[in-house]
């Protein structure tokens, strides 16, 4: 098996010392590298933000969403060719808040992509402003008295919208957060881990230690979905692992037109579309 290096760009990352992405990013890394991925056999979709840089450090196949609007673009690549596994990452501003109706309705409709939210609990990259999941009462340089709103919980979101693998990682723990990514990148249909990631710089609430005195490890894997349910609504400790894996079909797999091949096998030299545009003209 080839070094991680072959999935790295010439560029460096730039995230502030001490970041939860260097941990992200490794673990990501760690999991190509272990599923004995081709770079070529990799799409990554990232969102803006701290986290979108990584388009600039990896060398697979990368596009550059607009903001909250990863997701989309991640559906669309599966649907076109379904041999490539495709990732995408995004930050809990742009998946929660931007991006919230993409967030439920690909889980529903299962399509078989990978979104890796790095949740830190703020806009990061504009400097520190509420996000979806910052908790009520935090001060933040948009609400300087304090968040009114309750925090979005997009585990106990994705467990009611029908997600097939809902998962939860913290960032700094490298070793589970890779077996969890390759877990989540084998899986066919919708995968999201939400990942507790620090940050260091604009979140002096929820530090490293903060986390460290809530984070543990989930030890069995949960009957039904209400367990895992009831599970999520903690807010006293914050439990990692898989919270709820089920296989079904994924959509393109159900979809009547793409089952049998994706679109990138479909032969297009004979299509005429001259008697659809008389039509529309």
């Amino acid at each position: 098996m080839e070094n991680s290096n072959k999935y790295l760009s010439h560029i460096k990352p730039t995230w502030c010392p001490g970041c939860g992405n260097f941990g992200i990013f490794t673990s990501l890394k760690n999991a190509f590298k272990k599923l004995d991925l081709d770079p070529s056999e990799l799409a990554v979709v990232t969102d803006v933000g701290c986290s979108g840089n990584t388009a600039d450090f990896l060398k697979t196949y990368v596009f550059h969403a607009l903001h909250g609007r990863a997701l989309p673009p991640a559906a669309g690549i599966k649907l076109a060719n379904h041999k490539l596994k495709v990732v995408a990452i995004i930050g809990d501003g742009g998946c929660y808040g931007e991006g919230l109706g993409h967030y439920i309705n690909l889980m529903r409709g299962n399509h078989d992509i990978t979104v890796l939210v790095h949740d830190n609990s703020l806009y990061s990259l504009t400097t520190g402003q509420t996000s979806p999941t910052t908790p009520k009462g935090i001060k933040t340089k948009s609400s300087p008295n304090g968040v009114i709103e309750e925090p979005l919980n997009p585990l106990a979101l994705a467990l009611a919208n029908s997600a097939s693998f809902c998962a939860r990682t913290y960032a700094l723990d490298i070793k589970d957060q890779t077996n969890t990514i390759i877990k989540a990148i084998s899986h066919s249909g919708f995968s999201l881990i939400d990942i507790l990631q620090p940050c260091i710089t604009f979140n002096k609430t929820q530090t490293i230690k903060w986390y460290q005195e809530r984070v543990y490890k989930l030890k069995n894997r949960f009957k039904n979905k209400e367990e895992a349910f009831k599970e999520t609504l903690r807010t006293d400790k914050l439990g990692t692992g898989i919270f709820w894996q089920e296989k079904r079909p994924a959509y393109h797999q159900e979809c009547q037109t793409l089952k049998n091949e994706a679109l990138v096998a479909k032969n297009i030299k004979n299509i005429n579309l001259g008697e659809l545009i008389d039509k529309l003209v």
